[in-house]
């Protein structure tokens, strides 16, 4: 896929390193796969990515458009730790046929499929955006943006925040997201009944209400301020209600 970028974390410290700055138990990476992301000391998002914890080294596969913004916070985060990080020159397939030799499973879903990394490109034909909604998978750069906070994109049910595992950056807004208050908005699966596009506005009687994201045929993934989206809201020409 040539939409992504693999760093490469190694060192002595590299477990430690990056467990201190993520939402997720890099532990559980060992052997395997979990999906996480590097948030702001405010709690929003920065980028999200799957780490693959082999014998000697931490691979981390993040979107192409936030491949730099990562590489450059890591070395950023690095002062005197014993790692290194560099980007290598692997290539990540992913697909939801049969699972290639050495290909793992989506962390984030079952219905997500396999990830592979390699020399080349073995990807499958998968309509991505169909399973994104059908599973409510939010996306780098579409509902992932600066503004998100991970609870609200539905970051615990994807498995990409563990709330055992001590401090990183921004784990204080989350753990008070988590214990002390009720999300009053977030991601939702919608059904659209007439024409709207990504990006339009929802309202519900006349009062802002959210904004669609991903479509795919009648359904789509949208933002929500749940108080308001209790029955049919609008969308261009469109219907919208809670899938």
């Amino acid at each position: 896929m040539s939409d992504r970028m693999v760093l490469s974390i190694t060192g002595a410290e590299r477990v430690a390193f990056l467990q201190g700055l993520v939402t997720n138990d890099v532990t559980r990476a060992a052997g395997g796969i979990i999906y996480a992301a590097l948030l702001t000391p405010q709690g929003k998002f920065i980028a999200d990515f799957f780490v693959l914890g082999q014998d000697d080294r931490l691979l981390v596969d993040v979107a192409q458009s936030h491949g730099a913004t990562l590489l450059q916070r890591l070395s950023m985060y690095r002062l005197r730790a014993a790692v290194q990080i560099a980007q290598t020159d692997l290539v990540v397939s992913r697909g939801t046929g049969s699972t290639p030799p050495g290909a793992l499973p989506d962390p984030r879903h079952a219905g997500m499929g396999w990830r592979y990394y390699g020399d080349s490109d073995i990807s499958d034909q998968t309509d991505w955006d169909a399973l994104r909604v059908a599973h409510l998978i939010p996306e780098t750069g579409i509902e992932l943006t600066p503004e998100t906070y991970v609870l609200e994109a539905g970051f615990e049910a994807l498995h990409g925040v563990d709330f055992r595992k001590g401090c990183y950056v921004g784990q204080e807004i989350v753990a008070r997201m988590k214990h002390k208050t009720d999300l009053r908005k977030g991601l939702a699966r919608v059904r659209i009944d007439g024409v709207a596009r990504p990006g339009d506005p929802i309202t519900a009687d006349g009062k802002d209400t959210g904004v669609l994201h991903t479509i795919s045929g009648d359904h789509a993934i949208a933002y929500l301020r749940f108080d308001r989206a209790t029955g049919p809201m609008q969308a261009g020409r469109a219907t919208i209600t809670l899938a």
